[in-house]
């Protein structure tokens, strides 16, 4: 079985050739590097479904929706009671506490853009991810492959030892 992985430096690594310490080690770093790479995307994912949320709540904003009264959020629990002036123009958060004053579909574009953008980043991640999960799973194969063989050797060396005696 030959069973290769790739470091960081690109250099090719038989796996077979790793003692079992090394192979935990590896098995170690390759989780560590799952575990990010799956809390990143998670985190792309959070950041998109905000901006598929507010782009969603544009379509409220309708002519026949002016002057209807609703609630503002000043906190997570806390509203009061409003009514809705504007419904052509929208303030967009666009990162680092500034805010710009869009018209609806503007707003729309921009978060459509956000979106696309956020899409390809989980894209372009979930390839390394999946080829981490591989190469975990292979240091798994081996480092079994190894604890099989050394318990063999040690069930065969009592045998060994008892006929000395």
């Amino acid at each position: 079985m030959q069973l290769v992985a790739h470091h960081a430096s690109n250099m090719a690594v038989n796996l077979t050739d790793l003692s079992l310490p090394q192979l935990e080690g590896l098995k170690g770093q390759l989780d560590q590097e799952v575990e990010f790479l799956t809390s990143s995307i998670s985190q792309l994912k959070i950041a998109q479904n905000k901006f598929v949320e507010a782009k969603d709540s544009l379509n409220v904003l309708s002519p026949n929706n002016k002057g209807k009264e609703l609630l503002v959020p000043l906190t997570s629990s806390m509203y009061v009671p409003g009514t809705l002036n504007d419904v052509e123009h929208v303030l967009v958060d666009v990162g680092t506490g500034y805010y710009v004053e869009k018209n609806v579909e503007d707003s729309k574009a921009f978060f459509k853009r956000k979106i696309d953008f956020l899409t390809k980043q989980i894209e372009k991640i979930q390839p390394a991810l999946q080829e981490k999960h591989a190469m975990k799973q292979a240091v798994i194969e081996v480092m079994n492959l190894k604890i099989q063989q050394l318990q063999q050797s040690q069930q065969a060396s009592p045998m060994v030892g008892s006929t000395k005696a």
